[in-house]
């Protein structure tokens, strides 16, 4: 998964493949034809109330990708943002970045294939020292388990 460029038709036409939903019922669900269909599935980019159908019809929250992107891409620089310069906003506050397994995956095959080092990592994605290093130990303690016991 890329989580730099991000081409939502493709990722769509990929789970609906996975889950074998027939084209009839799609059209249907969004009240268009085939060539309507097949077009989205090549666009780059839909608006979000369409992306938020194909979530409820494939079940599967397409906005995580892009949480994802900008987690790795974007992440916020607390001092820039303090509450002292903004105040109190009317937007929903949201924990903390979680990491999902993909993203932990993406970046621990980063550093495995020695694209990026350690360093690298900690600056461009600013992720914590400390998280990073719970990941390599966490990680490959559960990968050395996994030969262990394919070994037996």
């Amino acid at each position: 998964m890329n989580f730099k460029k991000i081409h939502i038709g493709e990722l769509i036409k990929q789970r609906v493949y996975e889950t074998e939903i027939e084209h009839m019922r799609i059209c249907k669900f969004f009240d268009c034809t085939e060539k309507e269909i097949a077009e989205m599935y090549e666009a780059e980019n839909l608006y979000p109330d369409v992306i938020m159908k194909w979530c409820k019809l494939l079940e599967y929250d397409f906005f995580r990708i892009y949480t994802q992107h900008l987690i790795l891409y974007a992440p916020i620089n607390q001092e820039k943002y303090s509450k002292k310069k903004t105040g109190k906003s009317a937007l929903p506050s949201f924990r903390k970045s979680i990491y999902t397994q993909e993203v932990i995956e993406f970046i621990l095959e980063l550093i495995l294939t020695g694209q990026k080092t350690k360093t690298e990592i900690i600056s461009d994605y600013n992720i914590p020292k400390t998280t990073l290093y719970k990941w390599l130990q966490k990680y490959s303690a559960t990968e050395g388990k996994k030969e262990k016991n394919n070994d037996v």
